[in-house]
C-alpha cells in the first residue's frame, strides 16, 4: 500500500506538471537515459548534475547545476534561500547521514521543466538537532519539479517523504 501511495503522489505530481506544460513529456529512467530532444538532454544534464550533488556532496556540483538567482518554491523554515541554501541544506543533512546517497529513480521533461524522483540511502550516524543515530538505515524519496533555463535550474518545487526519512531516524514513530 506504502509503494502504491507513493506512486501515485508521484503521478499526480508529473500529470500537474504536464497539465500545465501543454506539452508531450519525455521519459528518464535508470535504465536508459532521456528519449528527448537536444533542449530535453540539456535539462536532463542540469538535474543529473543537481542529484550528482546531493549524491556526493560536492558544492562544485550544485554550484554548475543551479542558476545564480536559483529559488526555492518551497523554501522550509530557516533555510536560506538560493544557491547558498542548497549547499547549507546538504551539509545539515550530512552531518546527521554522513554515507547519504542520491539517486534518479525517474524523471520526465516538459518544455522547460523535470519532474524527478529521487531515492535518498545511507545510515543515521551522526547528530540531527538533539538525536544521536545508532546507524539506522535511512530510504525515502522524494520528488522535486525544476524549472531549467539556459542549462541551469533556475527554480525548485520539492516534496520529501518526511514521514519515512523520521521514522527510520526514530524521530517520531508511526502510529499502531
Amino acid at each position: 500500500m506504502k509503494k502504491q501511495l507513493k506512486a501515485f503522489l508521484f503521478i499526480l505530481s508529473v500529470s500537474w506538471l504536464v497539465a500545465i506544460s501543454g506539452v508531450n513529456a519525455a521519459e528518464y529512467d535508470e535504465r536508459g537515459g532521456s528519449r528527448g530532444d537536444n533542449h530535453s538532454q540539456l535539462i536532463e544534464e542540469a538535474v543529473g548534475t543537481y542529484a550528482q550533488f546531493w549524491n556526493s556532496g560536492d558544492e562544485a556540483l550544485a554550484r554548475k547545476a543551479l542558476s545564480n538567482n536559483f529559488i526555492d518554491r518551497t523554501l522550509p523554515e530557516g533555510r536560506k534561500q538560493g544557491v547558498i541554501g542548497a549547499i547549507e541544506a546538504s551539509r545539515h543533512f550530512r552531518e546527521a547521514v554522513p554515507d547519504l546517497t542520491a539517486q534518479i529513480e525517474q524523471m520526465l521533461i516538459a518544455e522547460d521543466k523535470a519532474a524527478v524522483r529521487l531515492r535518498f540511502k545511507g545510515h543515521f550516524s551522526g547528530q540531527f538537532g538533539k538525536v544521536k543515530g545508532r546507524g539506522q538505515e535511512i530510504d525515502f524519496t522524494a520528488v522535486d519539479i525544476y524549472r531549467v533555463s539556459k542549462g541551469k535550474i533556475t527554480d525548485n518545487w520539492h516534496l520529501e517523504d518526511y514521514l519515512t526519512l523520521f521514522t527510520q531516524m526514530e524521530v517520531v514513530s508511526m502510529p499502531e
